[in-house]
């Protein structure tokens, strides 16, 4: 090999090794979510006699309209004079997040804007929970507390307020995919340590539980 050409060789390589790049970070975009669309659906005393649990998904992946419905629904703005949502929250904190996980990445739900904003290039569905259908149904929601924006509240009542929070939106995405013909299960099974550092949370976000949506398996 001529000795420029080895040079160059030399020097892309350093590069690689000192700089990696990841190109699925790179191409790692927000997404903007279709408009919801608030003229579908069942009547709720149907959808409450159909809500159900269920731990077996295909692994299709949902289309972006019924991501975006499924995530207005879950906590979405439905008031935008007051930029109130469709859950409840304790003294409107609005402090929990939901982070959703797919095969292409992980992405955090940006209500206001509703678009999916990138969290981390990487496919970490398989981190999101202990049983082995998280690892293979298209959506895994992971509910996040930002403790930060509670207040000075004790410990016990931010607890509470949080898991209560947190609650709401889990059912309405119950409600939802019972509407829809979705499957779902809410999970407590989580390594939250492991799951917060892959997240890269701060220190002030807590992990209160995921949800797996997707497809009944047939």
């Amino acid at each position: 090999m001529k000795r420029p050409l080895f040079r160059t060789v030399c020097f892309l390589w350093v590069l690689l090794v000192a700089f990696p790049v990841s190109a699925a970070a790179q191409e790692l975009k927000s997404i903007e979510l279709p408009k919801p669309q608030l003229d579908i659906g069942r009547p709720l005393m149907q959808v409450l006699k159909d809500r159900s649990t269920s731990r077996a998904f295909s692994p299709e992946k949902l289309p972006a309209q019924v991501l975006s419905n499924l995530l207005w629904a879950a906590f979405g703005v439905n008031r935008p004079d007051s930029g109130k949502r469709t859950a409840p929250s304790a003294v409107n904190w609005q402090e929990i997040d939901i982070y959703v996980a797919t095969a292409d990445g992980l992405y955090v739900y940006d209500a206001k804007a509703h678009r999916l904003s990138p969290v981390l290039a990487e496919d970490i569905r398989a981190a999101t929970g202990m049983q082995p259908f998280v690892k293979e149904a298209p959506v895994d929601l992971v509910y996040v507390a930002d403790l930060a924006k509670t207040g000075r509240v004790s410990a016990e009542d931010r607890d509470l307020y949080t898991a209560a929070d947190t609650g709401f939106i889990a059912q309405n995405v119950y409600l939802f995919c019972a509407s829809e013909g979705l499957a779902t299960v809410v999970r407590g099974t989580v390594d939250r340590t492991a799951l917060a550092k892959l997240m890269k949370l701060r220190p002030e976000q807590k992990i209160t539980l995921a949800q797996t949506v997707g497809y009944p398996k047939k």
